[in-house]
């Protein structure tokens, strides 16, 4: 990645945090000033903006069980839009303009997070070009030992390469392969689930799922870098109190044969767009991998 690429991640990472914190900053100035009985419309145009995206994702965080969503939340910016007209309808109306602005802000934050923020740029590595040998590479198994992805050859792999824990996307995408595991399993093919990440933390992920998948810390993130799939200054600012490293992965799903040749790669262009289980238990089954 090239000096403006570092800079841009560098931007999107302190941003993040200062539009959540301003997102809810501001919500709870809205419900505030209602609750002091100031103009309904004005801050209930306030709240319309920025309630409902920090409301869904306080339950992201909390539930983990989302996966995916829409690629810009078309439902929330219609109601941020709606909140920026009765706050600008009740400014008109003598209720004062204050309101109004604050909407505009949230609104323009929140579109920077959709359209901005949460797209990825330039993905299309090179080393993961179906019908090519996967790029050799070297992760720690849970239990400390060095593995290598030659080792993995003899049946096919579903490798999934994810940012950590702390990204509730990423554990719930985890979750819905573990349910799959039995179909997953049936068809002769082995999960493989990679993060940069504390190695403490790769442990506790594996403890946590009680299915036969290998977890396993990319320390240094070689292995991402080797595949064309590091992301510099990927993690919301201020996750590096946690022990994370401000370079971590894109998120990455390769299918690979028991050749170690690759089927079939997905690099999504939205951290919040990923493909579902079955996308890959069709992969498995079109190239003949089909239950016994």
């Amino acid at each position: 990645m090239n000096v403006m690429g570092h800079t841009m991640n560098f931007l999107k990472s302190v941003y993040v945090m200062a539009y959540i914190t301003l997102a809810l900053a501001l919500s709870i100035f809205a419900a505030v000033q209602l609750w002091h009985g100031q103009n309904l419309l004005a801050w209930s145009g306030v709240l319309l903006v920025n309630a409902p995206f920090m409301i869904r994702l306080n339950l992201l965080l909390l539930l983990k069980d989302t996966a995916r969503t829409s690629a810009r939340f078309p439902i929330f910016i219609a109601l941020g839009a709606v909140g920026v007209i009765l706050s600008l309808y009740a400014g008109l109306q003598g209720a004062g303009m204050l309101a109004f602005w604050l909407a505009i802000i949230g609104l323009l934050g929140f579109l920077l997070y959709s359209y901005w923020y949460s797209s990825f740029s330039d993905r299309s590595s090179d080393m993961l070009k179906t019908g090519q040998p996967l790029t050799p590479f070297t992760v720690r198994s849970v239990s400390g030992e060095k593995v290598s992805s030659t080792d993995w050859r003899g049946r096919p792999h579903i490798l999934m390469f994810f940012r950590g824990n702390w990204c509730p996307l990423c554990m719930a995408q985890i979750k819905e392969l573990a349910k799959a595991y039995k179909q997953i399993e049936a068809c002769g093919a082995r999960v493989a689930l990679i993060a940069p990440q504390p190695h403490q933390n790769t442990k506790a992920l594996a403890k946590k799922f009680d299915v036969d998948f290998d977890f396993y810390t990319d320390k240094g993130n070689k292995a991402a870098r080797a595949l064309g799939i590091a992301n510099a200054w990927g993690i919301p600012f201020g996750m590096q109190l946690l022990g994370y490293s401000s370079e971590t992965v894109l998120p990455t799903v390769i299918i690979t044969d028991p050749d170690g040749i690759i089927l079939w790669a997905d690099e999504t262009d939205n951290y919040r767009v990923r493909p579902e289980p079955e996308t890959f238990l069709a992969v498995l089954r079109d190239h003949g991998f089909a239950p016994a």
